[in-house]
C-alpha cells in the first residue's frame, strides 16, 4: 500500500511529521484544500512528467499551471504528462495521491518556486485520502529537490 511506503519514508527521515488520513477523498486540489482547511494554492500537487527519455516529478502550488516555455528553457524540452498506469508503476502512488516521498523508483524531483510563498504546504502522502503538512524548504531538502521556476500562478 502506497501510504505505507510514505509512512516508512517519514519514519526513517522525519519521524516528527504525521500523515493525516481523511475519510473523504482528497484526490483533487479543490477536495484536498477543503478537506485540510487550506487555500487551494497551499496544496502541493505533484506532477509526473517526461521530457524525451527523462522522467521526473515537479511539485507546484495547487493553483499553479505549467508554462511550457519556462519548462523548455529550464529542463530542455516539452513535457508530456505520464499516463495513469505509468504513474503508478514509477511512483508506486495512485493518481490523486502522488507525492515525492516513498517512491517505488528513484526519480528526480523539482519544486517550483510557487511553493515558496507559503510557510506550510500540504502534499499528498501516497493515497487519495492522505496528506501531511510541511514547509516547502524542508520538503525539498528531504527529497533532494532542485528549485525551478516553471509555472505561472492562478
Amino acid at each position: 500500500m502506497s501510504v505505507e511506503t510514505v509512512r516508512a519514508f517519514f519514519a526513517a527521515h522525519a519521524p516528527d511529521i504525521d500523515i493525516v488520513e481523511l475519510d473523504a477523498s482528497t484526490a483533487t486540489v479543490e477536495m484536498a484544500a477543503k478537506g485540510h482547511g487550506v487555500a487551494p494554492a497551499q496544496i502541493a500537487k505533484t506532477l509526473s512528467l517526461r521530457i524525451k527519455d527523462r522522467t521526473f516529478l515537479i511539485v507546484t502550488a495547487g493553483d499553479a499551471r505549467l508554462n511550457n516555455r519556462k519548462i523548455k528553457d529550464v529542463l530542455g524540452g516539452k513535457p508530456r504528462m505520464l499516463g495513469q498506469d505509468e504513474v503508478v508503476a514509477l511512483t508506486g502512488h495512485p493518481v490523486g495521491g502522488v507525492c515525492p516521498f516513498g517512491l517505488a523508483t528513484p526519480l528526480p524531483v523539482y519544486c517550483d518556486v510557487s511553493l515558496k510563498e507559503f510557510d506550510e504546504v500540504v502534499p499528498a502522502a501516497g493515497s487519495t485520502n492522505s496528506a501531511l503538512r510541511i514547509s516547502p524548504d524542508r520538503m525539498a531538502a528531504l527529497v533532494n529537490a532542485e528549485w525551478v521556476d516553471v509555472c505561472d500562478r492562478g
